[in-house]
């Protein structure tokens, strides 16, 4: 997936900001390329895992299709574990067209993933 260094710096603040939560959002774009950045509500107040608000999530989504765009990956920080994806995070990850954006606080590594019939997948990000 391709990602603006913009985008990733936005990632890494609204973690930093978050912190000891874990921050969440999408990011939403065209044919493999992020274009713009959502941040969600972490309504879990979690250091260890999050859920999105419903009804930021409809709003993301209804503006991404107003822009002509689709969310394409979902993020989310680790305050104190590495960019990798969790057991949870596998359990809920549906849909094998999303990528999975990752940071971590703990090593400052953002990385990608995709999760295909259970197996976990690397995704490359093309940083911009």
């Amino acid at each position: 997936m391709k990602i603006s260094k913009n985008i990733i710096e936005e990632i890494k603040k609204h973690a930093k900001e978050e912190a000891p939560l874990e921050a969440c959002g999408y990011l939403a774009g065209k044919e493999g390329s992020a274009a713009e950045l959502f941040r969600m509500t972490n309504i879990d107040k979690s250091e260890e895992h999050f859920s999105f608000d419903p009804k930021e999530q409809f709003r993301a989504i209804k503006d991404a299709r107003a822009k002509n765009l689709s969310l394409i990956a979902v993020y989310h920080s680790h305050p104190n574990s590495p960019a990798r994806l969790s057991d949870e995070d596998i359990r809920l990850a549906h849909d094998p067209d999303t990528v999975y954006v990752i940071h971590s606080l703990l090593d400052g590594e953002t990385k990608g993933f995709r999760v295909v019939n259970g197996e976990i997948l690397d995704e490359l990000l093309q940083i911009a």
